[in-house]
Parts: structure tokens; C-alpha cells; sequence
């Protein structure tokens, strides 16, 4: 009895774990996303950057260290339709 038991609740389990819905994970672009985003960033004046992510909190793309032609570094939010900064915060 005590190995249907043990079964049972071990099938049990599973069935919980393959119905709990998926957790959402940030995701890198497209490659036609990231042409969009990089010709969106280098029309803003960024000349480089660091990771871009689509984070799934927002939605919006995040961007790392995006660094303006003086060297200055940002770490940017854009709106993922419209790519517009939403955010900009100037690293130390």
C-alpha cells in the first residue's frame, strides 16, 4: 500500500507541476527587432551598447550601457512598439 501511496502522490506532483502556468523570462531580440532598436539608439546618439533585452516586467526593452559619443553611460527603457526612450538613467 505504501509504494500506491508514494506513486500517487509523486504523480500527483507532476500533474501540478506541468499544469502551474509558464513563468515568464525577459528574452534577447529578433534579429529585425534589434535592427529597429540599434537604428533607434543611434538615432537618439548612442554610439554603443551593451545587452538588450525585452523584459517581460514592463513590457520594454531594456538596454545596458548604452554610451553617448562623449563616453557618457545610460542604461535605457524603450517603449517596444514605438522603441521611444522611456527611461534614461546616466550610470556613475
Amino acid at each position: 500500500m505504501k509504494i500506491k501511496s508514494t506513486l500517487a502522490s509523486a504523480m500527483a506532483i507532476g500533474t501540478m507541476v506541468l499544469a502551474a502556468p509558464a513563468i515568464a523570462q525577459d528574452r534577447p531580440p529578433t534579429a529585425e527587432e534589434r535592427a529597429a532598436i540599434e537604428m533607434a539608439l543611434k538615432d537618439a546618439g548612442f554610439v554603443s551598447w551593451e545587452e538588450i533585452e525585452l523584459d517581460d516586467d514592463g513590457p520594454y526593452w531594456d538596454i545596458d550601457d548604452a554610451r553617448t559619443a562623449d563616453g557618457l553611460r545610460y542604461d535605457l527603457k524603450l517603449a517596444p512598439d514605438t522603441l521611444e526612450i522611456i527611461e534614461r538613467d546616466l550610470e556613475d
